[in-house]
């Protein structure tokens, strides 16, 4: 199962990524790794950001790296991906040459977890441009996303919420698998069996109109 970390910059992408696939392995038995996004050890190599010309190696190499990694893992996720690097290009350099592969690429994913809004931007080198681009870049990725057909869960919540909302997802996903061990599954269970029987959640559509529901503790949607 591979699954996509995606998002604007300063979104929690890099700490869940590792958080989830830590808990994973605790909770399922299955053999779980996170990838690293490429261009950051790519800035830190070259002391500088990535020209225009640049972006599609870099994209092909991350795309290389989450492949690599599922020969020897059952679960794969992924902190970015091509269409990051795809979305960038056309926001930074106005060229959308990047989209297909990486529109064709994110179609692998099992899952697309789309991250939120809601986490304060915090600096992080040369890498982040600052608060001012995160809205327009998670447009960006709502529109590739819709254009392509491709289904995403927004994740939101601060502190532990916002892994339990991105489990919630994956446990579905993975619900009726033969797994070594039923964590995840157990965790589900009590979540659910907390809920009143009127409780009313989302999960036809992904809208801005309505995301002020993800907010809430263990709330996801797909669209």
């Amino acid at each position: 199962m591979k699954i996509a970390l995606i998002g604007a910059e300063s979104t929690g992408k890099t700490e869940l990524a590792l958080a989830l696939a830590e808990r994973l392995n605790e909770s399922t038995g299955l053999r779980c790794v996170a990838v690293p996004e490429f261009l950051r050890q790519w800035c830190v190599d070259t002391g500088r950001t990535p020209r225009a010309d640049e972006q599609a190696a870099i994209a092909d190499e991350q795309a290389r790296r989450i492949e690599s990694a599922c020969a020897t893992h059952d679960v794969v996720i992924a902190d970015t991906t091509p269409l990051m690097t795809a979305v960038y290009s056309e926001l930074l350099f106005d060229d959308r040459t990047l989209y297909p592969m990486a529109i064709a690429f994110q179609h692998r994913f099992r899952l697309n977890l789309l991250m939120a809004l809601d986490l304060p931007w915090v600096a992080d080198g040369m890498q982040r441009d600052g608060e001012h681009v995160r809205a327009p870049v998670d447009q960006a990725v709502r529109t590739a996303l819709i254009d392509a057909g491709i289904a995403w869960h927004v994740i939101a919540g601060q502190g532990p919420d916002r892994g339990n909302v991105a489990l919630d997802v994956i446990g579905a996903a993975l619900r009726g698998k033969r797994l070594p061990r039923s964590g995840l599954f157990t965790r589900l269970q009590q979540r659910n069996a907390g809920r009143s029987a009127g409780q009313w959640a989302c999960t036809d559509c992904d809208v801005p109109e309505c995301e002020h529901l993800s907010m809430a503790p263990s709330a996801s949607r797909g669209r």
